[in-house]
C-alpha cells in the first residue's frame, strides 16, 4: 500500500519540471507577494487532491470520455486563467499594494488555486495515465490511488512552495524593487494568458 521507491523516483522527477501549476504559483507570488503564493499553492493542492478523489472513483474517467462534458470543464479552466491574466496586467491604485495581504489577497488566492487546479481536466488525465502503472492487484484499487495520489500532491506543493520562496525573494532583493516587480507581474498576467489559451486548444489526447 505505501508508495514503491519506482513510483516516488517518478513521482518526484514529475513535480520538479517546471509545468503551469508552478507557473501560476509564481505568477500570483509576483503579484501579490509571498502570501499570496502559499495561500494559492494550498489551494492547488485541495484543488488537486478533487481529481485524485474523483480518479479513485471513477469520476475522471466518465469525464475524460464524455467530449461535451470533457470541453465545458477545459473551456471553464481556461477562461478563468485568461480571466486572472487579465487582471495582473490592469494597473492596481497604489494603495492595493499596502492593503491587509492576508485577509483579502490571501483567502482570494487560496479560492482561486482551489478553482484553477480542480478545472484542469490535465490533471485528471495524468492522474489516470500515471498512477495506474503503480497498482498492485495485492490491494483495493481505490484506496492505493487515493494513497499514490496524495503523494503526488504532497510533491507537487513542496515543489510549489520552493518556488514561491524563491520568487519571492527575487522579486525582494535589488534595487528598483517596485519596478521589477511590475515588470515581472505583467509577464506572470501574459504567462497566465497563453496557460488559458494552450489549455483551450489542447486535444484530449494529449
Amino acid at each position: 500500500m505505501f508508495p514503491s521507491p519506482t513510483f516516488l523516483i517518478a513521482a518526484l522527477a514529475l513535480a520538479v519540471v517546471p509545468g503551469p501549476g508552478i507557473t501560476y504559483v509564481v505568477a500570483r507570488t509576483v503579484a501579490d507577494g509571498r502570501s499570496a503564493g502559499i495561500a494559492s499553492s494550498m489551494g492547488a493542492a485541495i484543488g488537486g487532491m478533487v481529481h485524485v478523489f474523483a480518479a479513485a472513483l471513477g469520476l475522471s474517467m466518465l469525464i475524460t470520455q464524455s467530449a461535451v462534458v470533457y470541453a465545458a470543464v477545459k473551456l471553464i479552466g481556461a477562461a478563468y486563467l485568461v480571466y486572472l491574466g487579465i487582471r495582473m496586467l490592469l494597473p492596481k491604485p497604489p494603495q492595493d499594494m499596502k492593503s491587509a495581504p492576508l485577509r483579502t489577497r490571501a483567502p482570494k488566492a487560496f479560492k482561486d488555486g482551489i478553482i484553477v487546479e480542480a478545472l484542469n481536466i490535465k490533471t485528471a488525465m495524468f492522474f489516470l495515465a500515471f498512477i495506474p502503472q503503480f497498482l498492485s492487484a495485492n490491494y483495493a484499487p481505490a484506496p492505493q490511488f487515493i494513497v499514490l495520489g496524495t503523494t503526488c500532491i504532497l510533491l507537487n506543493t513542496t515543489v510549489d512552495l520552493i518556488a514561491v520562496f524563491t520568487a519571492h525573494r527575487v522579486v525582494a532583493s535589488g534595487a528598483a524593487k517596485s519596478a521589477k516587480q511590475q515588470l515581472m507581474t505583467r509577464s506572470s498576467g501574459v504567462l497566465m494568458i497563453a496557460l488559458g489559451v494552450l489549455l483551450s486548444v489542447a486535444n484530449r489526447k494529449a
